[in-house]
């Protein structure tokens, strides 16, 4: 008789997938089913992590305590490699628990509002971390040693970090981020209660079979180059690059999924984050004060900033006081004109006087840059605030007043409707 050896069963990844996504139902309720998926590749990934040349950060966010963010890291815990939960951590202590031996740990991180609220302080070193540790060969250096015997010394920060917490992030994580928005539960909404006595265990069952699929794939997914949904570029592709690897590897109904979840939640992410300060002035001289207008003093500028509704600029600053020209062209000296230099106020000569204001061949490369398309035209909308400027003038009447034409100076004249 002769023997042969039958070669080992093959691991079902989309199963066993599908398995990861019915142990999170069971005790979270997520916003979408978007969300079911993103966080089951997530899991995946972090057995993959040496295949990857990035990885994504996975954010639990919400405006309110009991959302269930800890308990979804709670989950995440039980089904991922190496798994480290903490609440708070200096960035010393994190660039060492990466180097430690044992392998690439996956870093939970609870309450992370504590690290980067509004009461924190800004933490930048553990900012820098989770930063710089998003891409593989990222690396710190450190002073290592006891008082004046010590060596310098280049720590890596690269490993799977999944965050939970109040509020927001900093833009600099958050674009690094899957974003699941957290919420609580409606009346309707049910989750079976964790026992972790009990529900570790069969957690615990799943991640070592993760861990045996990873080792059957590993060398698919590092080779692999997913296709990314149209639109899909720069940043959110390479968040979003191996949970795509890995459902591809999967197989099944993973791939259409995960292509679907990753359209949507980056458009969720978009929708949910407030533009930064800048995008925000740059957004709102092009749509609600210039609309059209080639040139505006800056008095025009900021009574129709301070006009609208919906808008930080009528009581900026702690004190409650409004932006002000210096505010103004402080946040404008961040971007620069079409020839590289810096937007700064210039001369406009309005009848007799030249006050100074700003153009908007200076903005247009900023505008082009930064901000969001700009929304369909109304026959209003260049007309919706006309607050005062001097001598009776309105802002209307200042836009519909201007005419410039190519090479003209400064000092030409501003033309006011009479």
């Amino acid at each position: 008789m002769t023997n042969t050896t039958q070669p080992a069963p093959s691991v079902d990844g989309a199963a066993l997938l599908d398995d990861v996504e019915a142990f999170h139902r069971r005790f979270n309720v997520f916003p979408s089913e978007a969300a079911y998926v993103a966080v089951a590749l997530w899991d995946a990934h972090a057995h993959l992590i040496e295949a990857f040349d990035g990885t994504a950060r996975l954010a639990f966010l919400s405006p309110e305590p009991g959302s269930g963010k800890s308990r979804a890291l709670e989950i995440v815990e039980t089904l991922t490699p190496r798994a480290v939960t903490t609440v708070n951590a200096s960035a010393n202590a994190l660039f060492r628990l990466v180097e430690a031996k044992g392998g690439t740990p996956t870093l939970l991180f609870d309450e992370i509002d504590t690290v980067f609220g509004p009461k924190a302080g800004g933490n930048e070193e553990v900012r820098g971390f989770l930063n710089s540790g998003y891409r593989r060969g990222a690396k710190s250096l450190r002073c290592v040693g006891d008082g004046s015997n010590q060596s310098t010394e280049w720590f890596s920060s690269f490993c799977a970090v999944a965050m939970a917490g109040l509020g927001s992030l900093p833009d600099t994580i958050l674009t690094r981020s899957v974003i699941i928005r957290m919420r609580k539960k409606a009346p309707n909404e049910k989750a079976e209660p964790y026992r972790r006595r009990v529900h570790e265990k069969q957690g615990h069952a799943l991640r070592d079979r993760l861990a045996e699929w990873a080792t059957t794939v590993h060398d698919q997914v590092a080779e692999a180059w997913p296709e990314m949904p149209e639109g899909v570029t720069d940043r959110p592709a390479d968040v979003w690059e191996p949970l795509l690897a890995v459902a591809d590897a999967a197989g099944g109904h993973w791939p259409e999924r995960a292509r679907a979840a990753c359209v949507e939640l980056i458009k969720a992410a978009g929708e949910g984050n407030e533009a930064s300060l800048g995008v925000r002035l740059l957004t709102d001289l092009r749509d609600k004060v210039f609309c059209g207008a080639d040139r505006m003093p800056t008095a025009a500028i900021l009574e129709v900033l301070h006009g609208l509704d919906d808008a930080p600029w009528a009581d900026l600053n702690d004190d409650g006081k409004p932006l002000t020209a210096r505010g103004l062209s402080k946040l404008l000296s961040q971007y620069v004109r079409p020839d590289n230099t810096h937007i700064r106020p210039r001369g406009i000569r309005v009848g007799s006087g030249t006050p100074k204001g700003y153009y908007a061949e200076d903005l247009t490369d900023a505008w082009a840059r930064y901000c969001p398309p700009p929304p369909a035209k109304s026959a209003t909308s260049a007309t919706a605030a006309t607050p005062q400027v001097s001598r009776g003038e309105n802002v209307a009447d200042l836009r519909l007043s201007i005419r410039h034409t190519p090479g003209e100076t400064d000092t030409h004249p501003l033309t006011v409707a009479g």
